[in-house]
């Protein structure tokens, strides 16, 4: 899909891999609304966008409320005109814990962003998406929807969800302008559990694998121009992605093993 002159919708854009995202699609020539909860750090975004010569409209949402979401798609219209492309961010995770410590507020929170965030961006602006000749909807689902990762299960099964769910959009708008992309990171080094207020687990000392937001921007960017199915972003995620595939027993085990050393 070409970028230049297009009009993105970027969730989870206070901050990180959403940041980086609006900020690059921006470079390219892209009018992006930006969408975060967090109205310092959409600031900062739009600021970041503006010094690249790009165009942005900022917007205060949260992604969990369907009414708010809708008056969104009512928003971006009223600035941009259309809509050519969603991309869906935003997201959390939960306090490392076993799924049977973990309270239904916890959990709640978790779903609520994760999947029915996603689905609410989808329903409210797909729509939209339809109108035009070419357009693009990439959700974000993780690695943790394709490898067990021990005390963060239901964030994993959150974004199993999110993984189903992107994948047979794709089946179903096949024969559409509109192309899904789902994209599957492993380690970021941005701070998701501190925007998630939970506390991140001590590694011990241990070197672990992480890949910038800019270089998993620079990614998602790329399997968007490029229509991809799905992007793995990161070596621990095309190392675990393949291993799984090949014993996803073994795999499942390994990563316990590591998860409970460090805890």
């Amino acid at each position: 899909m070409q970028i230049e002159s297009k009009v993105f919708v970027v969730t989870g854009a206070g901050n990180g891999m959403g940041r980086q995202v609006a900020v690059g699609l921006a470079r390219r020539g892209a009018h992006v609304a930006a969408v975060d909860l967090d109205e310092i750090g959409l600031t900062e975004t739009e600021h970041l966008i503006r010094d690249t010569v790009g165009s942005a409209s900022r917007h205060v949402v949260n992604v969990t409320d369907r009414s708010a979401v809708d008056a969104l798609r009512e928003a971006v219209v009223n600035v941009h005109g259309h809509v050519d492309g969603v991309v869906n961010i935003a997201g959390i995770i939960h306090r490392f814990a076993p799924f049977t410590d973990l309270t239904a507020e916890e959990t709640d929170r978790v779903v609520d962003v994760n999947f029915w965030g996603t689905v609410n961006m989808c329903r409210a602006f797909l729509p939209l998406l339809l109108e035009r000749p070419v357009a693009n909807l990439t959700n974000m689902s993780s690695l943790a929807a394709l490898v067990p990762f021990a005390t963060q299960s239901f964030y994993g099964a959150s974004k199993g969800a999110v993984k189903q769910l992107s994948e047979g959009l794709y089946a179903e708008l096949q024969d559409t302008g509109v192309h899904v992309v789902t994209l599957f990171p492993g380690n970021i080094s941005t701070n998701l559990t501190g925007n998630s207020g939970v506390k991140m687990i001590d590694a011990g000392g241990r070197k672990v694998r992480a890949t910038t937001p800019e270089v998993a921007a620079e990614k998602i960017i790329a399997g968007i121009m490029r229509d991809r199915f799905r992007v793995v972003i990161g070596s621990d995620a095309h190392a675990l992605g393949a291993l799984t595939r090949i014993s996803a027993k073994w795999t499942t085990g390994f990563v316990a093993k590591q998860i409970k050393s460090v805890l």
